[in-house]
């Protein structure tokens, strides 16, 4: 039960010492408010057993607090988007292509598709990547699959 307080107090005094920035990622935060959480309701019920009510509904309190910012789905906000660039006159080059996606010069085109998806599993807008990266990928691996 000792550990329970001092876990919470722990993730308290670090929420509160923070000041407002976010010191976890919106993932991470809900991971571990989600674990906290279930670590706070069992503690609650330990502590219904063995009737210490004023604990008991303290850990009960935590525990929903934590299981409702696991719930939040705006804990970051999102990042402003770039001013837009005017758009580069003429195409990629092989070479600019090559690099971006970081193929050799024999590289098949299934070794070209390979490497594209390795890097949008990054770059995607919905992982957290930009969209004007996205579309160099896209670009570079247009130019090297038509040649």
């Amino acid at each position: 039960m000792q550990f329970l307080a001092l876990g919470a107090l722990a993730l308290l005094l670090l929420v509160w010492a923070s000041g407002g920035r976010n010191i976890f990622r919106r993932r991470e935060w809900r991971i571990t408010s989600g674990a906290f959480a279930v670590a706070a309701f069992a503690g609650a019920g330990y502590s219904a057993l063995r009737e210490s009510w004023i604990a008991a509904m303290a850990l009960f309190i935590l525990g929903l607090w934590l299981a409702v910012s696991a719930r939040k789905s705006g804990l970051i906000a999102p990042r402003p988007k770039p001013p837009p660039t005017a758009p580069r006159s003429g195409r990629m080059s092989l070479k600019e292509a090559r690099s971006l996606l970081g193929v050799e010069a024999d590289a098949t085109a299934e070794d070209i598709r390979a490497a594209h998806k390795r890097l949008m599993r990054m770059a995607h807008p919905d992982k957290g990547g930009t969209s004007g990266l996205a579309a160099q990928l896209n670009a570079a691996r247009d130019r090297l699959l038509e040649g």
